[in-house]
């Protein structure tokens, strides 16, 4: 027995040192690195490496020097690869795929990253670029056809059973009511802290790295956020640079400070309880804000480097900011965002309803409508299917604005029942907490209400937490 035991021992001792075998369960979900397809390096033909005017490969439009050169994004077994194994030093579990449309280069590229993500236990999120012609009506198009197309992949990235999508520049779009289409299958984020501008939307992110040193609106976004149900995922850098890129330009650059400056907007993103931190950026060469390793002995005196970041020099600073990115993910944590609905757009069926009030009022987001079950005849059920097991901690249930006080006995789960008083001055609105399980189904049982001979609900909601 013991000469097995020191068998597994070793092979429990190999297994952590595979990629993708001990470190995939410990990313962060909760942590989310914008991830840049668009580069090429092909026959000597390179795509974006020659931004501003530059003469790759020595000469390339960024202000460091990529450890791996001018890679080619398509490169699956190279350089995807690579990137695959630093993410994962990274500790983040989510990178946020740049895609610019239909049938587009970053199109083309999406199966091989999905592929090589999934062998590193990583998960693939969208970031949906304004691409010439989008509108309201093209993202529903787009988060469908994502959906349709890759959402069988194991990388595929969800929250609650819902995917999550990006949408930069969300303000050249004033009229988003077409996202309510895929409200009940979808996280789709508006890049605003401007609580004015985010109906439609299931939640706000910044992307802005020089915003992050100062945080401007986090407290007021955060705070609607959660009020809202929606998630609030501020975007933290490590700097941005983008002179070679784009000579000229007036944009102001935000120096790195050794990794002080990343550390701050680290800190202004925890203490905006954040549900998610998207990282600006892994591989955003032009704009200077990787964390990706830069080369510390770059081609010439032009490119930046990473020395000196938390005291590193040589090649120790190339992963300085992986390493670093880690500590914060950990801080982060991995469960899922407190502030997503999980029941929100689900299927829901009940025992019976009275005409005009049917059980997908309770799970439409809108506080004025309602499911009313058969009169006089308790007990009467609601349950809605959360579409995968989901942990559920925490339950909250609501009444049409204005309604007169009344005591409802309840029941979730087959747990004991209780009366719970839905009171319009605590807003019609009762959180019953419940002890944290996976479960697939959510189901009320109600056996009594003072205020009406049937059971009534607006909205049910189900949190982790």
């Amino acid at each position: 027995m013991r000469r097995i035991s020191t068998f597994f021992a070793a092979l429990l001792l190999l297994a952590a040192t595979l990629p993708g075998v001990a470190h995939a369960a410990a990313l962060s979900t909760r942590t989310h690195l914008f991830y840049y397809p668009w580069y090429g390096n092909s026959g000597g033909a390179y795509r974006h490496w020659d931004q501003g005017g530059h003469t790759p490969p020595a000469d390339i439009g960024a202000n460091f020097y990529p450890s791996l050169g001018p890679y080619d994004s398509g490169d699956f077994s190279g350089a995807v690869e690579q990137h695959m194994r630093w993410i994962e030093q990274s500790g983040a579990g989510v990178i946020v795929y740049s895609w610019w449309g239909q049938g587009s280069y970053e199109d083309g590229l999406a199966a091989g990253v999905l592929e090589a993500a999934a062998r590193h236990g990583i998960k693939v999120a969208w970031h949906l670029e304004p691409y010439s012609g989008r509108t309201a009506s093209s993202t529903v198009a787009d988060i469908g056809y994502l959906t349709s197309r890759y959402g069988s992949s194991p990388a595929f990235y969800r929250e609650g059973g819902r995917g999550a999508f990006y949408v930069f520049e969300s303000l050249r779009i004033t009229d988003w009511t077409a996202l309510d289409q895929v409200r009940s299958s979808a996280i789709v984020l508006a890049q605003t802290t401007d609580t004015s501008k985010v109906a439609h939307f299931g939640g706000m992110y910044t992307y802005d790295a020089i915003a992050g040193a100062t945080a401007p609106g986090w407290r007021d976004a955060s705070a609607y956020c959660d009020a809202n149900g929606l998630v609030w995922a501020p975007s933290v850098g490590p700097g941005y640079n983008d002179d070679r890129a784009v000579p000229g330009n007036t944009t102001p650059t935000l120096g790195r400070d050794n990794g002080a400056t990343y550390d701050r907007e680290w800190q202004n993103a925890l203490s905006s309880n954040a549900d998610w931190v998207s990282v600006t950026s892994f591989n955003e060469w032009h704009e200077g804000s990787i964390i990706e390793p830069a080369r510390s002995s770059p081609p010439s005196s032009a490119y930046e480097t990473f020395a000196g970041a938390y005291g590193t020099s040589g090649t120790a600073s190339e992963t300085a900011y992986l390493d670093r990115t880690r500590y914060w993910a950990s801080q982060l944590g991995g469960p899922p965002p407190a502030s997503v609905n999980l029941a929100f757009g689900k299927a829901v069926s009940a025992s019976g309803s009275q005409g005009g009030f049917p059980p997908g009022n309770a799970v439409d987001g809108n506080a004025g409508s309602y499911w009313e079950s058969t009169n006089n005849a308790f007990p009467q059920t609601l349950t809605v299917d959360l579409g995968s097991a989901v942990t559920v901690g925490r339950v909250v249930l609501k009444l049409p604005p204005s309604w007169g006080t009344r005591t409802q006995t309840i029941s979730v789960n087959g747990g004991a029942s209780a009366g719970y008083v839905f009171d319009p001055a605590g807003g019609d609105s009762v959180t019953i907490t419940v002890p944290p399980t996976s479960q697939r189904y959510l189901k009320l049982t109600f056996t009594g209400n003072t205020g009406w001979p049937a059971g009534q609900v607006s909205e049910v909601e189900a949190y982790a937490s």
